[in-house]
């Protein structure tokens, strides 16, 4: 008696690859800059930035490219004691990672701290207080050339009346007329914390400080200018409150030099 046979089709199959997650990574930097050579933060087309230099050592320590976004704009020359920023990255980090990238980076950008964080943070939006200082050197020095605004004529500034117009700031909520004007702003708030200016007789220096949650374009930087006016007299107090009470320009506008700012501090409910 034959044998029945029961025939099966085997269907070749090929072997199934677990599908690949990558898990992206976010990061904040702490990190200082002195941008006398720099263009700004911001990448510049034809012009070196800080954002573009760190951007090319990231990429080259992780192996591919990274963006970064900083928690602000700095105009060119201008210095950032404490800055922060996140990038997104696939790569672990080495452990060697902050002295590799320190490394790569010229001597006038330092990051000190890399911390993980949420990927909804976000090194800009996030921050809801950022503060500057202004530095005024009232003798030539040479070892401030490129970080303070050197005013031989200060002898002729009413520290009063300069006081006066940062003592003003805090009473309004918008701030038009420190605002460049090709701005292009939707609104002009700004919720300012503090603005006064101290005198240090020890480093030959006047200090403007101004804290904020936001800053317009050129603002701190027309606000001194302002300043200065004021204490010369050739801008009063009145006319700065008159400006700001109308939402218009002033006068006569003055911009200080960029080499004395400085970003300090930058603060997160984090």
């Amino acid at each position: 008696m034959s044998p029945i046979y029961s025939e099966t089709w085997a269907v070749r199959t090929l072997p199934v690859k677990s599908p690949t997650f990558t898990t992206r990574m976010r990061y904040f930097l702490t990190l200082s800059y002195r941008g006398t050579h720099y263009a700004g933060w911001q990448v510049q087309p034809n012009a070196t930035s800080v954002q573009a230099t760190l951007e090319a050592a990231l990429s080259t320590i992780l192996r591919e490219k990274i963006s970064i976004t900083g928690c602000g704009r700095t105009d060119a020359g201008v210095h950032a004691r404490y800055y922060v920023a996140h990038f997104d990255c696939e790569s672990t980090l080495p452990s060697s990672f902050l002295n590799g990238l320190n490394s790569l980076l010229p001597l006038d950008i330092a990051v000190y701290d890399c911390k993980p964080v949420s990927t909804e943070a976000h090194a800009r939006f996030d921050a809801y207080e950022r503060s500057y200082q202004y530095f005024v050197s009232l003798r030539k020095d040479p070892f401030s050339i490129e970080t303070a605004w050197h005013y031989p004529l200060y002898t002729k500034l009413d520290f009063e009346k300069m006081q006066a117009v940062a003592a003003l700031l805090p009473l309004y909520q918008a701030f038009f007329p420190f605002c460049k004007s090709d701005s292009g702003l939707e609104h002009y708030a700004c919720d300012l914390k503090a603005a006064y200016w101290e005198q240090r007789p020890e480093t030959h220096q006047w200090i403007f400080h101004i804290t904020a949650n936001r800053f317009l374009r050129g603002m701190v930087r027309l606000i001194v200018g302002a300043s200065v006016q004021a204490g010369r007299g050739q801008l009063s107090v009145e006319a700065i409150q008159t400006a700001l009470d109308n939402q218009t320009p002033l006068i006569k506008s003055l911009s200080a030099p960029p080499q004395g700012l400085f970003l300090t501090d930058v603060k997160y409910p984090f």
